[in-house]
């Protein structure tokens, strides 16, 4: 059974960092490679402690850097810069989809580019690096609405491909548009040590392991607003991107 931990004081706030893709197409899902380095560049000089996302929750003030779906430009765009400083991060790869392009569903975002994604030679390669590969399921659907037994499939699948062709362990998830359901978190605990939702807010030691939120970076894409929530961790902007969020799904 996986352990919660103790609550923490407000001060003590970490964050999960969700990226995607790093074009500079203007997407939902997109961050330029100008603005992902002045937000490296930012964490670095503010003293930040980057932790990998297995030990944030145990990281009082700490931020972990994720990566959905293992776009191809990471490798130009991310993987440099994270060796240059160090920093851990984790990618989470759809395995059905390595090589290939982003032509999943898209479900309900518009606008999105298609995109090449990492080979396998090419995930060996950021492995080797130290980065951490994740599970993003087989083919990326929804697992919040397709039968159970086929979301187990989608989960053991990809989790056993990313070992079998890395040889290295896969102890993370992250959902697809980050939707679950309990039933498909209750297999998330049986396979992965941690799960990552969407979530757009801050985490505690609270926070359940298998559903942890994340602090989308599309919505903290100017300098001084990922300066204010990122480095100095203010809550204020979320709590507003929030309500729009709430507002948007009543309209």
């Amino acid at each position: 059974m996986l352990q919660c931990g103790v609550a923490w004081k407000q001060t003590d706030r970490s964050a999960i960092l969700a990226y995607h893709s790093l074009d500079p197409s203007g997407s939902a899902i997109s961050v330029t490679p100008e603005r992902f380095r002045g937000q490296v560049n930012a964490l670095v000089s503010g003293r930040v402690p980057v932790v990998p996302l297995p030990a944030v929750q145990k990281s009082p003030g700490s931020v972990a850097l994720t990566f959905d779906d293992a776009f191809g430009n990471l490798r130009e765009h991310a993987l440099p810069l994270l060796a240059e400083h160090r920093l851990p991060a984790t990618v989470f790869v759809v395995s059905g989809y390595c090589g290939k392009r982003n032509d999943w569903d898209q479900g309900p975002y518009g606008g999105i580019p298609s995109l090449p994604l990492m080979t396998w030679s090419e995930l060996n390669e950021l492995a080797a690096a130290g980065i951490e590969l994740g599970a993003h399921t087989a083919s990326h659907p929804n697992l919040a609405a397709i039968p159970i037994d086929r979301a187990r499939e989608e989960l053991v699948a990809c989790r056993k491909e990313i070992e079998d062709r890395t040889g290295r362990p896969v102890r993370s998830l992250a959902y697809p548009f980050g939707a679950s359901t309990a039933a498909v978190r209750g297999i998330a605990q049986e396979i992965f040590d941690v799960a990552c939702g969407t979530e757009l807010r801050f985490v505690s030691g609270a926070d359940d392991r298998c559903n942890l939120p994340r602090l989308d970076v599309y919505y903290l894409q100017k300098p001084s607003v990922f300066q204010r929530v990122v480095v100095e961790r203010s809550a204020a902007y979320i709590a507003l991107r929030n309500v729009l969020r709430r507002v948007r799904r009543i309209l």
